[in-house]
């Protein structure tokens, strides 16, 4: 995205907000491209997250917990300093670039028979539906979110989107209150089903990979193969993105511990 950007644009500098992983790609091709990066960020952002996107060289701007709050102060800067928003997930060009996550899947596996992807704004589903789709029109596409966090699975079944309050969720990246416009018609085109899982579901998953694969997961990032490890997603080759590794050291005994006990 930041590369379509005319050279004044680039000049001018881009900002986005984000719980985290978005701000940290952002900041990472604007110091590449040599523009500079704002990211807003909630004031409950994983600690891990925020020095992340400093590490990049992004000036990191706090702003509520909502997604409304952080999008709201975003565009408020953009309009007081011209920067260039680049969203989340509502839009075509960060669509198209989540989706190659499934291009690469299907390069390794060309027959898969499921793809299991996270949705928090629905820029990830969107993109990997759409690009999975279009190699392979017979995988099956299932969405996955926590129970919280369920404004996607009610849109889905709805067939128009559904925006809920702040949810009380373990996956960060899904706090959101509604998924975007261009993800939700996509969404509704290229995939089969949504499904949920608990917040418990999710950290024990974190616990099987950290100690069978030795993946270090976050909570948003192990919500797709929670869904395949308590069996509400089956069929054929199955593949899970892990859409994550970002968590905050000293919180990872309080998931692995006491969430795992709760």
């Amino acid at each position: 995205t930041v590369a379509q950007l005319t050279d004044e644009a680039r000049a001018r500098g881009v900002i986005t907000y984000s719980s985290g992983n978005h701000g940290q790609a952002l900041a990472l091709a604007a110091r590449l491209l040599g523009s500079r990066c704002v990211v807003v960020m909630p004031t409950d952002a994983a600690r891990s997250k925020v020095a992340a996107c400093e590490g990049y060289g992004a000036e990191v701007v706090f702003a509520g917990r909502s997604s409304d709050d952080r999008m709201n102060r975003a565009l408020e800067l953009a309009e007081a300093h011209g920067y260039e928003v680049v969203p989340p997930y509502a839009d075509a060009r960060v669509i198209a670039g989540q989706g190659t996550a499934a291009l690469e899947i299907l390069a390794d596996v060309p027959d898969l028979d499921t793809l299991v992807v996270p949705v928090g704004g629905g820029g990830l589903l969107a993109g990997c539906a759409l690009a999975a789709k279009a190699i392979r029109p017979t995988i099956r596409v299932i969405g996955v979110e926590t129970e919280a966090a369920q404004d996607a699975y009610r849109s889905f079944r709805a067939g128009s989107i559904q925006r809920i309050t702040l949810p009380d969720t373990i996956a960060d990246g899904m706090r959101n209150l509604q998924l975007g416009d261009p993800n939700f018609a996509l969404i509704q085109r290229y995939v089969d089903d949504i499904v949920l899982v608990t917040d418990r579901e999710v950290i024990l998953t974190m616990r099987d990979l950290l100690s069978t694969t030795k993946l270090l997961v976050e909570p948003t990032g192990a919500v797709a193969p929670a869904a395949v490890l308590t069996g509400k997603v089956t069929g054929g080759k199955v593949a899970a993105i892990l859409s994550g590794g970002n968590v905050d050291l000293d919180r990872l005994a309080t998931f692995l511990v006491d969430g795992a006990n709760s």
